[in-house]
């Protein structure tokens, strides 16, 4: 078996990014590519709560693990996400044979066979079940965030870099839960 790992968050300016690991069987991995299970970017956000909600029904195994746009900063964004990775990863019990990570890095310290494989959100399953569970709770905590720092339209843009985003910062100045690591000013 596989445990597929993925993360949702890299890019915007605010909130945490969040990393999922998923193991699927192969009766659960043959019934969630039928409801048209792919990366979670190519679906839209009703496709993608519908295939968490049928994970969740059949007893899909799965963890996830949020760094924070605190720990994004100290970190950097790369070394938090492959943090999160890491910490989903080992949340999961340990039924897998061997990890596959979306991208071009391995997962620092795993105690596991692993692949950094890109696209392998679109190649396999269990990583696209990953990036499904990640994009969707990621998305939740921003319609949260929305309501604690009303302004800023987080749960339009979840947080990326949008015209609208870049104008309430000139307009409102950072909150507490923006990246101050990632530049936002207009050149």
């Amino acid at each position: 078996m596989i445990a597929g790992v993925d993360e949702a968050g890299r890019g915007p300016l605010a909130g945490p990014v969040v990393a999922a690991a998923v193991v699927l069987t192969e009766i659960q991995k043959n019934t969630l590519l039928n409801m048209g299970l792919t990366d979670s970017k190519k679906l839209s956000p009703k496709k993608r709560e519908k295939i968490m909600a049928a994970m969740l029904d059949m007893g899909v195994i799965w963890r996830a693990k949020a760094a924070s746009h605190l720990r994004i900063d100290r970190m950097n964004i790369l070394q938090a996400t492959l943090w999160a990775m890491g910490k989903a990863v080992e949340g999961l019990p340990c039924i897998f044979s061997r990890v596959i990570v979306d991208g071009t890095f391995e997962i620092p310290h795993l105690p596991f066979v692993q692949e950094a494989l890109p696209r392998a959100d679109i190649l396999v399953p269990e990583v696209a079940a990953a990036s499904v569970f990640a994009k969707v709770l990621r998305d939740r905590v921003m319609v949260v965030l929305d309501r604690l720092y009303p302004g800023y339209g987080f749960a339009k843009h979840k947080g990326y870099p949008t015209k609208d985003h870049t104008e309430a910062l000139i307009r409102l100045g950072s909150s507490s839960v923006h990246r101050l690591s990632f530049s936002w000013k207009k050149q």
